[in-house]
């Protein structure tokens, strides 16, 4: 029998913590539960319910997320509960009894440009993945499926995966009039027909890397990995640079900040990397604006394609 490891989570609210699993609990839908009459669709939820500083349960693809009253502390609580959701899940019973609907629902997916004329991205009307996924090649693919079938059409170079849209870079062989539709139809009939997207060995390998990083942050043997600046710095990125990028099709990450120089690196990825107008976005954007919210600590910011 599998044995199903559970990464305890923080999330910007405090009351609100997920345990993350390295296996899907449901088929790309989500739910929220507030009372025990409410989770009627969910054994586990219920079980939840019966801890008295239990007020939420949010339960979608590989985690369940649970919001507690102020009467104790997560530090009491949640290694026992992650413990308690694993044997559940190792049981084998279901975290939801989905509801089947043979009747498919209909799923829409629309092209939009990037600033990238080599990048397409194509956005869906419901979630596909948590997090952000690049693929630079079918090698690099190989427990997402979606991603693996793409590299199929001889025309796709990369394919990067976030929230609900997958951005599609393209060779220079074809012309997007040639294979917009194409692409897009794919991809819609591929989520409509509910096929997998990612493999429980990426969910797997996911959870090993976060894993790692919760290890060395908590460890009090080593020194913090982020310095204060380092958080100002991508408290910034994150709060004004990523939704604008996301919404482009791209993603950008902190790589590493320079105190002596005075210089940011940041990863580009997805429609930004290679984007012949990241040069001037970086320069005449973020750089801009790093420069006057840190007050002369940051003079330089430099990319590095993911």
């Amino acid at each position: 029998m599998q044995s199903h490891n559970i990464i305890i989570q923080p999330t910007n609210n405090e009351n609100i913590v997920k345990f993350v699993a390295n296996t899907f609990l449901t088929q790309a839908k989500s739910y929220e539960f507030n009372n025990i009459d409410d989770a009627g669709q969910s054994a586990i939820a219920q079980e939840l319910f019966c801890l008295p500083f239990v007020k939420t349960v949010y339960i979608s693809q590989n985690f369940i997320a649970i919001e507690k009253y102020n009467i104790v502390s997560w530090e009491m609580v949640q290694d026992e509960l992650a413990e308690s959701i694993s044997e559940y899940i190792d049981s084998g019973k279901p975290v939801v009894n989905e509801i089947s609907n043979k009747k498919k629902i209909p799923v829409t997916v629309y092209g939009e440009t990037t600033p990238n004329p080599a990048v397409l991205k194509f956005v869906a009307n419901k979630p596909l993945v948590t997090g952000t996924f690049e693929f630079k090649s079918i090698d690099d693919a190989k427990h997402a499926p979606l991603a693996t079938a793409l590299f199929n059409f001889p025309f796709v170079k990369e394919v990067f995966m976030s929230n609900n849209y997958v951005s599609i870079m393209k060779y220079e062989v074809a012309e997007w009039e040639e294979i917009s539709n194409q692409l897009r139809e794919f991809i819609r009939g591929y989520i409509e027909d509910g096929k997998t997207i990612f493999t429980d060995e990426m969910l797997s390998e996911t959870l090993k890397e976060e894993q790692k990083a919760v290890a060395s942050t908590t460890d009090v043997k080593s020194k913090k990995i982020y310095s204060d600046i380092d958080n100002e710095i991508m408290d910034i990125l994150d709060e004004y640079v990523k939704p604008a990028v996301a919404s482009d099709g791209g993603h950008i990450a902190f790589d590493s900040f320079d105190p002596e120089t005075k210089t940011v690196k940041v990863i580009l990825q997805g429609a930004c990397s290679g984007c012949p107008s990241s040069a001037v976005t970086l320069k005449n954007g973020i750089q801009t604006m790093l420069k006057e919210m840190m007050q002369g600590r940051v003079e330089l910011v430099e990319a590095v394609n993911g």
